[in-house]
């Protein structure tokens, strides 16, 4: 069926890391476990997709969010996902005809776009296209244009110039200039961001793959920069961004740059004159250019003097880049190789990304003249883009329309949510750089009389306000700091609301903006909202906390739709007059309807429950889990809420719980025969909420397995047809479902249904005498989430100090930097840095120079823009002071006790990296710092200087709508590669792809997460070069969207470095395995569990090019760092002895060989029990070990009693064979092979080729069950790309040598 995206869990994106077929998810319910397998269509397939075998069902969940009934799409619905593409002829000016590729769906446009980024046909950008002499229309698509079929011939035909056209193509030369430079992607601008895998790969994987088969034992260097070998103290920073030999810039032009002369007079406007440029050729010629209707020519105006009659060479040229090649053959040879090198480098390198990356260490660069970017800045864009022509955009408008668009079937799903999606991007772009002007003091407020705090701002049809408690609004939540908190909880109410996406309820653009220790909210304005007061447009919920509340049906009716997804209940609350008003969201929520007639939502702070641990309430006592920690602790604020993840996770719970009840009392009633079961009608929870083990308890425990999965099977068929209300249930079956739905505080007695009421534990909130007993119910069900919260959630994760000190010092860092003027803000920076992480003790703050501050100090405004205040009590701050505040800090806000005075005790005392900090305090707080060695350690002089503080970027949180219907495919794929589906698996995920690319472009986390996947399914099933390719692009794509040294691309290289590697490119194996433990190294440091996959891995290189003493640095490094992490008794240190033990035999060390498998012996013996293959196969390695070492010290004792005359055989002392690491390191990356005979894989590659039709799938469903490759990894969404590779729960098998 196709999932209509209103019949989406709200939380998908969340619950996707459930294992498809778990009880919650699959197994019970009929026709999920087994997804039906469906072949799917990709890239050229000229069938269509119908609905019957369409897009798979996603896994639900808890059963919670089934279709309303009605909802169902129709039978009819047919979708044509691809249409197959074909080839037309290109005609250019100036050039050979070449064939071009495309598809119908495209529009002409995209044809512009491929020719103006083609290295011959690039410095085109004003051109139409024409078939047969007619001129295409740039919007249509190229299946509604008629005679457009295979083999046309489509003329590239030049248009006139106007002023726009010429700026565009002015701008469009820059960029050509500037294609290989990195300064947009250190400088944060239109969406440039950093990649350096290009350096450690030596170009594209793909060639050298072709180019170094079969050379595999070649001499190679592997040796690794001191700096990344285990035990090594140093850290360097400049490795991080190492040179890239394309960045030495080739100099076409000196400069290009807008004359002075501009705008031309009228009369030359009359001679067609649009514009004039002035240039310096690399040969320092300077000229004077004419960009007119026709196109560009040299005029005789110089600096002084005006003179727009063409120069000789009397050359007119349509292209800019024509006209200079003629006047400067440096620029000629120099703009030839450069596009060269610009079509050479991969695409992902260089297409934008849909938001804006920031990186917090860059070179010192040269500042370079730049027409484009100075007329960026002083003509300050607005915000209105090239392609909008005239007035500014509304926002509003753009984001409200988007969503109304059609959704009826997949292709129009498709356009809705590129269209969402792309107006998200632009207006996070556009709200970004309002919030910076905010906040530099660019904006004119629009009530400036008022204090800075209370000012608020429209610029560019975006409402700007600061996270101030204004009009004391928070008073009783906390003022200020509530204030602070609350717009990230709306964003997350925002988010959320959007994700359910309810036709008919609207939610407002919102961007939070962190920069400069302030925090701007930018929203989209209600059309007429500023018109009228808030009073009079609020005609759902409470502008003052619950005091005054007002209710509407329309409002009741739309989120009554959004309460099952969100979990929300509807209730009764009391208003100031003693009326009972019906709600369906907190009291907080408003409902504001436009002029335009939408209903509008917004304030969703409190769309979550409370988090009780952080909010004692008078008379109310938690469960003991909470009292005993600790709980409920006072904070300073009053908006903790659980977060949407935990909600979802504590109703799985209780789902489990429910059927675990019900099936319990089955089967007691089947045993017993029991008339009325009465054992669970205690109407509470059993004491086992707090333990994640069986609630069952014994008795279901005794039960055998079988008879347990029967239970649950018949409680689910039970529970619909009580659902169904049929009357086919018998009096006592419903008696079970209503003592199952008391006890685990399901709203209904008849189904499985938790929600919550937002409003309980409001402060200033009342609810009516009449619902006192469900009021009591609901508080029970929030004290019992609290718990569940300390008890199974948080005992999963690791307490990192590091991060609870940056937290600290970003709070603190916050008000430090509210009172530092823009002028001090580098000197701010530094010192603040100094304090925080230099050894030095006493560093001094540099203020701005004396010569230059102004003889006149201008009396203290009160209305001066928010980042304008002119104190120095900044410079007063000492490292001794910072360092009480920062324990001080992680005392009050996350009660741990840091009993530490300065950086180095915190350091030596938590075993901590001051780069480490620095890194996590720069990307918290937006600071941009030089690339260089800082002398953290020196007690003579600070590590920074204000030099070293390069810029301090805003650091943003927005909305990232979802392509809803890829994520399903995408689900669906994993759950059939758990199953061992492969090929279907590699199927869906192929269409997954296909279609995130159409909703998000070419650049996604989601998508990098697909291209993961894939790349692993085609290594799994023999094909590597394929492998190689679509995880390189998961690595350029995952540097480019997270970050170069983001946990998710350490772990890209990983996998990339495994392919390599059974691509016999070793050498560049060892180069990303190199990266990749320089980048942990960087992040995280030496202690950490990854560190010992990262080293077995290359331990396990090295074994295979025979660098025996280097791979056992790593070897037992990792075997050191598993000993730490998972115990001396653990089966992934059994692997890592084994491992050592193989390196040792290589050196004929049987001695050291014997002791490692020995221990692991030991350890599978223990763990596994004697029969089990493992300790089996671990055994016969050391019988095999000892034999050699037998044979070792016979020949040893020949040699000392013949002497030189000993008659000795040969040693047999093999080096390692690439097969045996290779099936190592399958191992330890979680990869496991079922072997496959030849004909098997043979037959296994032809189906995927072939796709076969779903009839002849579920035919071969049988055989695809026989040994195959599996995929142990988990199944987990696309945003969960932290996932670890998941070892293999037994340990493999030892390969035998000798």
């Amino acid at each position: 069926m196709v999932i209509k995206t209103d019949e989406l869990p709200a939380a998908a994106p969340a619950d996707s890391a459930r294992e498809p077929n778990s009880q919650a998810g699959g197994k019970g319910r009929p026709g999920a476990a087994e997804l039906p397998s469906v072949m799917l269509l990709n890239g050229d397939c000229p069938e269509s997709l119908k609905k019957e075998e369409g897009a798979p069902e996603p896994p639900r969940e808890n059963g919670l969010d089934e279709a309303e009934p009605g909802e169902e799409t129709t039978g009819q619905e047919v979708i044509v996902i691809q249409d197959t593409g074909f080839s037309v002829k290109i005609l250019a000016p100036g050039i050979e005809p070449f064939s071009l590729q495309v598809s119908p769906q495209e529009m002409v446009q995209e044809i512009h776009q491929v020719l103006m980024d083609r290295e011959d046909t690039c410095h085109r950008t004003c051109f139409s296209l024409h078939l047969d002499g007619n001129m295409l229309d740039h919007f249509s698509e190229l299946r509604s244009v008629e005679g457009l079929q295979e083999g046309s011939v489509l003329r590239v035909v030049e248009e006139p110039y106007t002023v726009r056209e010429a700026r565009i193509h002015v701008r469009h030369v820059r960029d050509l200039l500037k294609s290989l430079d990195p300064s947009d992607a250190f400088n944060g601008v239109d969406c440039n961001s950093l990649s350096f895998l290009s350096v450690f790969t030596d170009g594209d994987l793909g060639d050298s793959g072709k180019r170094k088969k079969g050379l595999e034992m070649d001499p190679i260097d592997c040796t690794p920069p001191e700096y990344i070998l285990p035990g090594s103290r140093e850290r360097p920073l400049c490795p991080l961004q190492p040179q890239n030999r394309d960045w030495k810039p080739l100099q076409c032009l000196k400069v290009l740059t807008m004359s002075g002369w501009n705008p031309p007079p009228g009369n030359r406007k009359m001679h067609g004159d649009l514009m004039y440029l002035f240039v310096i050729t690399a040969e320092d010629r300077q000229v004077s250019i004419t960009a007119s209707t026709r196109g560009f020519y040299l005029n005789q105006s110089t600096a002084y003097h005006f003179n727009p009659k063409p120069a000789s060479p009397r050359f007119l040229s349509h292209s800019l880049v024509e006209l200079l090649n003629q006047i400067s053959p440096t620029f000629k040879k120099n703009f030839a190789v450069l596009q060269k090198k610009r079509v050479q480098r991969h695409p992902f390198e260089r297409i934008a990304t849909p938001f804006q990356v920031y990186s917090w260490t860059a070179p010192q660069a040269e500042h370079a003249m730049d027409c484009v970017r100075a007329e960026d800045a002083y003509t300050s864009r607005l915000g209105y883009e090239e392609h909008i022509p005239g007035q500014t955009r509304d926002w509003n408008e753009e984001l409200q329309t988007t969503r109304e668009l059609p959704r009826k079937n997949l292709p129009e799903r498709l356009l809705r949510e590129r269209a969402i999606f792309k107006v998200h991007s632009d207006f996070t772009a556009a709200a970004t750089r309002g919030a910076m002007a905010v906040i530099d003091g660019n904006v004119m407020a629009i009530n400036p009389s008022e204090e800075t705090k209370m000012q608020m701002f429209i610029w560019n049809n975006i409402f700007f306000s600061l996270g101030f408690d204004v009009r004391d609004h928070y008073k009783d939540f906390g003022g200020d700091v509530a204030a602070y908190v609350a717009p990230a909880n709306d964003l997350n109410g925002v988010r959320t609301y959007n994700a359910v996406d309810v036709e008919g309820l609207y939610t407002l653009g919102t961007v939070v903006v962190d920069y400069r220790g302030y925090r701007v909210t930018a929203q989209s304005i209600i059309p007429g909202i500023l018109e009228r007061d808030q009073e009079q447009s609020v005609i759902y919920g409470s502008i003052d906390f619950g005091k005054t509340v007002v209710s509407h049906p329309r409002y009741l009716e739309l989120l009554e739709r959004t309460s099952r997804p969100l979990k929300i209940l509807r209730h009764r609350v009391l208003n100031d007059r003693d009326e009972e008003v019906e709600l369906c969201s907190s009291v907080e929520c408003k409902g504001i309807i436009g002029n335009d007639g939408r209903h509008y939502i917004l304030d969703l702070l409190r769309t979550f429950p409370p988090d009780l641990n952080f909010l004692p309430v008078p008379g109310e006592r938690l469960p003991e889990e909470c009292t005993r920690a600790g709980f409920p602790r006072t904070h300073r604020h009053k908006l903790c809420c659980l977060r949407q993840e935990l909600v979802d996770a504590f109703v799985e719970h209780r789902y489990l719980l429910f059927m675990k009840l019900a099936a319990l009392q089955l089967m007691q009633q089947k045993a017993s025969k029991i008339e009325n079961p009465t054992s669970l009608e205690n109407g509470s929870l059993p004491s086992s909420e707090s333990k994640p083990e069986d609630p069952l308890g014994s008795e279901a425990g005794s039960e055998e397995e079988g008879s347990n999965a029967s239970g649950l099977a018949r409680v689910k068929e039970l529970a619909e047809t009580i659902a169904s209300d049929d009357g086919a249930a018998d009096p006592r079956s419903r008696e079970v479902i209503r003592n199952a739905c008391k006890a685990v505080g399901s709203i209904s007695s008849t189904a499985f249904d938790v929600r919550f009421n937002p409003d309980i534990f409001s402060p200033g909130v009342r609810f009516p005498e009449s619902c006192q007993e469900e009021v009591r119910d609901q508080k029970q069900l929030l004290k019992d989430a609290a718990a569940f919260l300390l008890s199974c959630q948080i005992p999963g994760l690791k307490i990192g100090i590091g991060e609870l000190i940056t937290r600290s010092a970003k709070h603190i860092f916050k008000t430090y930097l509210q009172g530092v003027e823009l002028s001090g803000l580098s000197a701010a920076i530094s010192h603040f840095l100094n304090c925080f992480l230099s050894s030095y003790p006493n560093p001094v703050a540099h203020l701005p120079a004396d010569e230059l501050v102004s003889k006149k100090r201008n009396r203290r405004r009160k209305n001066r823009p928010p980042g304008a205040a002119d104190n120095t009590a900044w410079a007063v701050m000492t490292p001794q002071e910072l360092w009480k505040n920062i324990c001080q800090e992680a005392k009050n806000y996350f009660d741990f006790s840091l009993e530490c005075e300065t950086v180095d005790q915190v350091v030596e005392t938590y075993g901590l990296q001051k780069i480490t900090l620095l890194r996590e305090i720069s990307l918290k707080t937006g600071i941009q710092i030089l690339l260089k060695e800082y002398s953290f350690d020196s007690r003579h002089k600070p590590a920074f200087t204000e030099e070293d503080v390069l810029n301090i970027f805003p650091v943003v949180k927005h909305v990232n709508p979802k392509a809803s219907d890829a994520f399903h495919f995408f689900q669906s794929g994993q759950a059939k590669v758990q199953q061992g589906f492969l090929k279907e698996g590699c199927e869906l995920i192929n269409e997954a792809l296909n279609l995130f690319n159409n909703v998000y472009g070419a650049m996604h986390v989601e998508i990098c997460a697909c291209l993961r996947l894939l790349a692993r399914l085609h290594y799994i099933m023999g094909d590597y070069a394929e492998a190689l390719s679509n995880q390189q692009k998961a690595v350029l794509m995952s540097e480019r969207v997270m970050g170069i040294e983001h946990p998710n691309t350490i772990q890209e290289y990983m996998h990339l470095a495994l392919y390599c590697f059974a691509s016999s490119q070793l050498s560049t194996a060892l180069s990303l395995l190199y990266r990749a433990r320089y980048l942990t190294l960087l992040v995280f440091g030496e202690d950490h569990p990854e560190m010992a996959l990262l080293d077995n891995n290359i331990g396990l290189v090295l074994h295979g090019v025979m660098e025996y003493d280097l791979s056992l640095r790593f070897l037992e490094n990792a075997l050191a760092v598993s000993t730490k992490y998972h115990g001396p008794k653990s089966l992934k240190v059994a692997l890592s002895h084994h491992l050592v033990a193989r390196v040792y035999e290589s050196k004929a060390e049987f001695r050291s060989a014997l002791q490692h498998e020995k221990e692991g012996y030991t350890i599978y013996k223990t763990q596994l029990g004697e029969d089990h293959e493992k300790t089996k196969e671990s055994s016969e390695y050391l019988k095999c070990l000892t034999q050699q070492a037998v044979a070792l010290q016979r020949t040893m004792n020949e040699i000392y009693r013949n002497g030189s005359s000993a008659n000795i055989p040969p040693l047999k002392f093999t080096a390692p064979s690439m097969a045996s690491v290779l099936e190592q390191l399958n191992v330890i990356n979680g990869i496991l092979f079922i072997p496959l005979s030849q004909k098997d894989l043979e037959n296994l590659k032809a189906e995927v080729a072939r796709r076969h039709q779903l009839q002849e799938a579920s035919k071969s469903r049988d055989k695809a069950e026989e040994p195959m490759a599996t995929e142990p990894e988990p199944a987990a969404a696309p945003e969960d790309a932290a996932s670890q590779p998941q070892a293999a729960k037994d340990p493999p098998s030892p390969s035998l040598q000798g």
